[in-house]
């Protein structure tokens, strides 16, 4: 490996980390699927109805935090809140993969990048630019990653089922939320991007280096198309979030 300008170009693939996450999260039983859910009330919801089992401690400086596992039509399904951002929910996502998950639905909300797009609409990345740090150090450099083929067919049954339109799109997704600049975001929008978020090829580059399947259900919330931040009331749609949760439980719930 030789030193490059740019370090985040300086990719090491040995799997020998120093700081292992098996070893701090060694596999304990942990359900085959899991949905990684940004929605705090619906991990509240499914508490509040005792139907949570604390298996892993992730734990961090900014207070207690746990995976869970639940039942639903005799099967159990893992669950957990990741933290926003690539490196945390990021690191989060390797534990949880440590514990022994190996089907993952993330469901969180995104910007639009497209005034036209109404408040709600429920997108499935088929791919990510990776405007983030993380990534780069689970898989050499590139413009994007993409999702698992196979559980973003199962995302998309699911959202059949439901009845929900199913618009595909590539999202963008950046660590630095304070500096989408209106270049920077007429540049992602002329590539293709119809979001942004700051997790998804993040997400994306750990499962494939893990080698699990992993496909993310947004929201669109807030739009940055225009001169000024709209904000939209991006965190009210409280129905819609649930909604999501159903989908993705259905959609974990394939075999």
């Amino acid at each position: 490996m030789k030193p490059q300008k740019t370090p985040l170009l300086e990719y090491d693939p040995d799997p020998n980390a120093i700081i292992d996450p098996i070893k701090i999260h060694p596999p304990c039983g942990a359900p085959r699927d899991c949905i990684i859910c940004f929605f705090n009330k619906e991990i509240e919801r499914l508490r509040d109805v005792n139907n949570l089992v604390k298996i892993v401690d992730i734990s961090c400086e900014m207070g207690p935090n746990y995976i869970y596992k639940f039942e639903i039509k005799g099967k159990e399904i893992a669950i957990f809140q990741p933290g926003v951002g690539a490196a945390l929910a990021g690191g989060n996502l390797d534990a949880a993969i440590a514990s022994g998950c190996r089907r993952f639905i993330a469901i969180g909300s995104s910007g639009v990048l497209e005034s036209s797009i109404p408040r709600g609409t429920l997108f499935v990345p088929t791919s990510a630019v990776r405007d983030e740090g993380t990534s780069f150090h689970y898989l050499p450099p590139s413009r994007e990653t993409q999702p698992h083929p196979g559980a973003v067919e199962r995302l998309k049954t699911s959202l059949l089922q439901f009845k929900v339109p199913i618009r595909e799109c590539k999202t963008w997704t950046t660590d630095a939320f304070f500096r989408e600049t209106p270049k920077k975001i007429k540049m992602r929008r002329a590539e293709g991007c119809l979001t942004v978020d700051m997790e998804a090829s993040a997400f994306f580059a750990i499962a494939k280096y893990r080698g699990v399947e992993f496909a993310q259900l947004l929201y669109g919330g807030d739009d940055v198309s225009g001169e000024e931040w709209n904000a939209r009331g991006w965190n009210k749609l409280h129905d819609l979030r649930h909604k999501m949760f159903e989908i993705a439980t259905e959609a974990c719930l394939q075999d």
